[in-house]
């Protein structure tokens, strides 16, 4: 192999990794945008999904923030792909075949507010033929507040439910159109605080509230100390325990890892703070998710960034294990191709000399059988055309030797023919 033919084989094995690398890279860079099902544009989930977009925009990834009538809404679109990312309510039913989770996120206690000037028995056993507004078709407040009702032992149609929204629900609790509005929202809601302000409202105290979480699927009791949402008036004005359910945040099955680091980092910023109900570093947790929670989320929420967070781009810190899983294999396959380059290196130039070994013995076999004058003539010729082609053998100057050797055989060889054609001509010159 001459000079120029091994650079151009060189150069074309280095094109060849720089491709591969390149290709590797390109599949490693996440997409730069995200849907997330939120909820409606007034409520608390829509908030958290604007506090998301903020901090993904920090790395290029453009949020897309779907309106929707709740947690059962998000999960359908979560379902059927529409949405990459939900935010989701507990007791909500999501397939697990079709999606994962982050993590639970926060609590959601289940809020039920009354007008002051029409009180209403705190034991739900007893509720019949009132007017409850328990939030819009495919909201998670109507999905939890019908379970709720169905763990009290009330049929469907025991009382009377509509779905206004949250501040058309005040207002209507306000002019005794509706006799309890419920809600599982954030205790310091804004459209919550506004009802505390009016000194119009209560929060109702349930009766036998510890059996009824355990009886509710999804279900967690909560203890709000008093004067934890105001002190001037303090709201709750004493101790309260709810019903509450945990925020999740769900994603497709194979969303691109780099944006399942991207969404738990956020949630560990957003929500791995103190409130009124959770305690600092309480969230994001990996229990009480029903789903499957993603093993890159698991691994971000339970022990926290690696090191490669500090000095890999995000997107490929994310991907660390893929990227080792994927050259673990080249791996393998190269170190040992790696180690015997040597030997085969070595074995390629010599077969270069070994490869007329065959024609040097078939010469051989024919001086041993016997051969005429013209025979003999014949054979000198080819060996002196083997001796020139190995005298012009290029080879490196580790392996010339072995070409040497070669010719050394050949000039032998060369002897007894010359000897054995003086033999039949009779001379001895």
């Amino acid at each position: 192999m001459t000079l120029p033919t091994r650079l151009l084989w060189s150069l074309l094995i280095v094109a060849a990794v720089a491709v591969a690398v390149a290709l590797m890279i390109l599949a490693l860079r996440p997409p730069n945008q995200l849907t997330l099902a939120a909820g409606p544009e007034d409520g608390a989930y829509h908030r958290i999904a604007v506090k998301y977009r903020a901090i993904l925009a920090r790395d290029g990834i453009a949020l897309r923030i779907l309106d929707t009538a709740g947690s059962v809404e998000n999960a359908r679109l979560l379902a059927d792909g529409t949405a990459d990312a939900a935010l989701i309510q507990g007791g909500i039913a999501v397939p697990s075949d079709t999606a994962e989770a982050i993590g639970t996120l926060f609590y959601e206690p289940l809020l039920i507010l009354y007008n002051t000037d029409t009180p209403v028995s705190p034991n739900p056993a007893t509720w019949s033929g009132l007017r409850i507004n328990a939030g819009a078709e495919g909201s998670g407040t109507r999905a939890a507040f019908t379970s709720f009702l169905a763990t009290a032992g009330l049929a469907p149609d025991a009382n009377s439910l509509t779905g206004l929204g949250y501040g058309d629900a005040i207002q209507a609790l306000g002019a005794n159109r509706i006799d309890l509005a419920a809600f599982v929202a954030p205790i310091d809601a804004p459209y919550l605080r506004r009802a505390y302000d009016s000194g119009r409202f209560g929060v109702l105290q349930l009766d036998y509230v510890e059996a009824l979480s355990r009886r509710m699927p999804g279900a967690e009791l909560v203890r709000i100390p008093p004067g934890a949402v105001s002190l001037s008036p303090p709201v709750p004005p004493g101790p309260r325990e709810f019903l509450a359910l945990q925020a999740r945040l769900a994603v497709r099955g194979h969303l691109h890892p780099a944006l399942v680091n991207r969404l738990t980092m956020a949630a560990l910023d957003i929500h791995g703070g103190r409130s009124i109900l959770e305690n600092d570093g309480e969230f994001p947790s990996v229990n009480g998710t029903v789903l499957p929670v993603n093993n890159a989320a698991r691994q971000l929420v339970v022990n926290g960034p690696t090191a490669w967070h500090d000095w890999l781009p995000y997107w490929m810190a994310a991907q660390l294990n893929r990227v080792l899983i994927l050259l673990l294999p080249l791996f393998f396959v190269v170190l040992p191709l790696v180690r015997a380059l040597p030997g085969l290196y070595a074995y390629a130039q010599n077969y270069r000399v070994w490869q007329n070994y065959p024609l040097m013995r078939a010469i051989e076999d024919e001086l041993e059988s016997g051969s005429d004058v013209e025979t003999l003539d014949h054979m000198a010729d080819r060996l002196r055309a083997l001796d020139d082609h190995l005298a012009h053998l290029r080879l490196p100057a580790a392996f010339r030797q072995t070409a040497f050797q070669a010719r050394m055989h050949i000039d032998l060889l060369q002897r007894r023919i010359i000897t054995e054609q003086q033999r039949l001509t009779g001379r001895t010159d």
